[in-house]
């Protein structure tokens, strides 16, 4: 038996995406609590308070130090800074905080960028007017010029069914249209659009032809007639698994992240041969690699290795663990060191690039159901409920409490102590979420 299901995070947070910034904490190392909006604006509201008390006792000194020196009081930045906010949060582009609520086992439609988090939310008006239908409710940085971390929701989108957030822009999907907003700028309306039929079912990044990204031109078309379940995007490559379980991949393949045994590019999707008569059920794509889940369970994966995010051994991540400097190394600095790897190290098998689909290999015979790509990391949840991560880990993004990476797949302990039974996974570019229920204690 399980309790009511919450979401974690854990991983970057400069922009306040996990936690609010006011906290002060850019990295979460260990899982956290997603807060539900009344939590997150509370919290927020009852810094921002001791913000503007601080401030008011600082202008005060100021004006007393004028005042002695017989002249006026200079304005100060943060002062300025809690202006801007204020104004930013009064804008007149639509945006509200009030009668909005989540529930506590709210569901998060993940979709993640560097800057933000996305989810749905409720407004109270929406639902007494509309029914009940959720709106989006945006965390962290929303805009160059909103220097807090304050939770926003746009009334406008109330009826949504779908949502996808990237660094500039918000791609939503209503019944008979999907629309791109650009929440850097103060328009009220969206830049694109594009209508739709109500019968087509496909999530988003799916759109009817083709598919959508958030940033221009928007959208693109598949010149081939596939149909599609599920379609992922990396940093410049796609990944699609079609309903009968094979993938597709095409885009950019200096990497390997097409799966075909090159490394070349290929402008049109071409069947991942070497999983032919294997169905597929889950794909996904980080910036770099591909992974996808089989009906029994098991995990293939291809791409680049560099920090290990392909579960094999990694030359660039041993090297980057052996510096000093706990950052991330760049090429050069791994280019200069190779030459100066100990003889037993050269002996090892590191694998750079996978360009074949390959196997994950976890002792025990694991089954997994779940599975996510990070921008350089990967996160797996099996079928006991256990939740695995592997790949870059400098923002903790991997929840082993450290920003050490790793390149075998790791168990994350914090859920496994504390009774959490994971559900779901989804990873941003340098952070994780997970989807968790409480077991309920045993009876006697």
């Amino acid at each position: 038996m399980f309790t009511m299901l919450e979401w974690f995070g854990f991983g970057f947070n400069q922009f306040g995406q996990i936690t609010p910034i006011v906290s002060g904490k850019e990295k979460i190392l260990l899982p956290q609590k997603i807060q539900t909006c009344n939590e997150f604006t509370e919290e927020v509201t009852e810094n921002k308070m001791k913000l503007t008390k601080s401030h008011a006792e600082q202008a005060e000194a100021e004006e007393t130090r004028a005042r002695d020196c017989g002249g006026q009081p200079e304005a100060t930045e943060s002062r300025a800074t809690e202006s801007n906010w204020r104004a930013r949060v009064s804008e007149n582009r639509g945006l509200e905080r009030s009668n909005l609520y989540c529930e506590a086992d709210n569901t998060i439609r993940v979709s993640w960028s560097r800057r933000a988090t996305l989810h749905r939310a409720k407004h109270s008006t929406c639902s007494k007017s509309h029914g009940d239908k959720g709106g989006i409710c945006l965390y962290g940085f929303c805009s160059s010029s909103c220097g807090q971390s304050i939770c926003l929701c746009t009334p406008k989108l109330h009826d949504c069914l779908d949502a996808m957030i990237s660094e500039n822009y918000l791609v939503v999907k209503f019944k008979d249209k999907i629309e791109s907003w650009n929440i850097e700028e103060e328009e009220n309306n969206p830049i694109w659009s594009m209508d739709i039929t109500p019968s087509f079912m496909g999530d988003l990044p799916l759109a009817p032809g083709g598919y959508v990204v958030a940033k221009p031109p928007f959208y693109k078309s598949i010149n081939m007639p596939i149909s599609a379940k599920k379609l992922t995007l990396g940093e410049e490559h796609v990944v699609l698994l079609s309903t009968d379980g094979t993938v597709y991949t095409w885009g950019l393949g200096s990497h390997g992240q097409l799966g075909h045994g090159t490394l070349e590019s290929q402008l049109d999707p071409l069947a991942v041969e070497a999983l032919h008569g294997l169905k597929m059920a889950d794909v996904s794509a980080g910036s770099w690699h591909s992974v996808c889940i089989s009906d029994g369970g098991d995990i293939y994966i291809w791409g680049w290795n560099e920090s290990g995010q392909l579960g094999l051994p990694s030359r660039c991540l041993q090297i980057r663990d052996n510096q000093r400097d706990s950052g991330e190394a760049d090429m050069t600095d791994i280019e200069r060191t190779e030459g100066n790897m100990h003889e037993e190290d050269s002996l090892a098998i590191f694998i750079s690039i996978q360009a074949f689909p390959a196997l994950l290999d976890v002792p025990g015979g694991i089954e997994f159901i779940k599975m996510s790509c990070g921008s350089r990391h990967t996160a797996a949840v099996t079928c006991d409920g256990d939740l695995y991560t592997w790949g870059w880990g400098k923002y903790g993004q991997l929840g082993h409490d450290s920003i050490q990476s790793v390149d075998q797949p790791k168990r994350v302990e914090y859920f496994a102590k504390q009774q959490f039974y994971v559900q779901h996974v989804v990873c941003g570019a340098w952070n994780t979420f997970a989807q968790v229920s409480k077991r309920d204690p045993p009876k006697k």
